[in-house]
């Protein structure tokens, strides 16, 4: 009976053998990682926006470079610097004296993969010109809406540490995002491994010969593939009371979202596919938790002098609620 509920409904023979070009394509220049490596994976298969943190030099713009590099689509990179205008990002109306008209010149978010480096070195004013088109995939200019391309993904890098000429991201761009990764310093074995990469290369072009693996056309089919997984009703009732409680949680001064909730599950579904699966278990749940809430919640105050983070108080709302069987 087991075997039956759990037999596998979907052929993911497509997307497996896809997952395991990426990942083999990552790993001939990127040592370790492999959690934030699924994370990446499971964001573009989720059709989420994707902020990367980590100090300088562990390789965060790297590895959405070689991301953006293994799916043949347009992709763009904006460096963002403090006296960056929305039209940089946009794009602007420039007249044309042969038509004697206003032409609009699109800006560099019209594309598939967008790579913006340092977000958080940008002030409120552009920030919030990403508002419409991270959340809708359209952009409103002079009147006129011009759609997005299918896919439509923003991979952000920010640095946690530095302070001078950043600015603290609104929330509500914040909320936009599927995950927040965290890129962690390697282990010994690996900084090892990196230094001897690196001392062995021939070649300082580390991204030449890496070829897509994945076209615009795949990710889009893959994309309908995943959103079609199963998911018990038990476990859409465990996600939204992980959300429920950290809306009524002492530590937090703001909860989680409805779109928490939905982040959740289409972050789940997406894990699953990785792993093989095309139904959710409690774990997929429990794996992506932390990655979608520690970016949307907010401690309070005194919890933040005490040293606590996003990260302690989503696995203690974790932890209180009972598993589903």
């Amino acid at each position: 009976m087991e075997d039956e509920i759990f037999e596998q409904r979907t052929d993911l023979g497509k997307l497996n053998t896809a997952v395991e070009q990426i990942k083999a394509t990552l790993a001939k220049i990127i040592v370790g990682q492999q959690g934030s490596i699924d994370l990446l994976i499971a964001g573009i298969l989720a059709d989420g926006h994707i902020l990367i943190e980590g100090v300088p030099g562990v390789a965060k713009t790297l590895t959405a470079k070689l991301i953006a590099k293994s799916i043949e689509a347009k992709y763009s990179r904006i460096q963002f610097t403090p006296d960056l205008m929305p039209s940089d990002i946009l794009g602007t109306s420039v007249f044309n004296p042969k038509t004697t008209e206003f032409e609009f010149k699109s800006g560099p978010i019209f594309g598939n993969i967008i790579l913006i480096d340092e977000i958080n070195r940008a002030p409120a004013k552009t920030q919030s010109a990403l508002f419409e088109v991270m959340e809708e995939r359209q952009l409103t200019i002079d009147g006129q809406t011009y759609k997005m391309e299918e896919p439509f993904i923003v991979l952000a890098t920010q640095n946690p540490v530095e302070h001078e000429g950043t600015y603290r991201l609104p929330e509500a761009q914040l909320d936009r995002f599927l995950f927040k990764i965290e890129i962690q310093y390697p282990t010994l074995d690996e900084e090892i491994a990196i230094i001897t990469q690196q001392h062995q290369q021939k070649t300082s072009d580390q991204l030449s010969h890496i070829s897509p693996v994945l076209s615009v056309q795949d990710i889009v089919s893959l994309r309908q593939q995943v959103k079609g997984f199963h998911v018990e009703d038990k476990l859409l009732a465990y996600t939204a009371k992980i959300i429920h409680e950290s809306r009524n949680n002492k530590s937090l001064y703001l909860g989680g979202s409805p779109r928490a909730s939905l982040a959740i599950i289409n972050a789940a579904k997406a894990l699953a596919a990785i792993k093989g699966r095309d139904f959710v278990t409690p774990d997929d749940i429990t794996h992506v938790a932390a990655p979608v809430l520690r970016h949307r919640i907010m401690l309070t105050p005194d919890k933040e002098m005490e040293g606590v983070t996003p990260d302690d108080v989503i696995a203690q709302i974790i932890q209180k609620i009972e598993v589903p069987r």
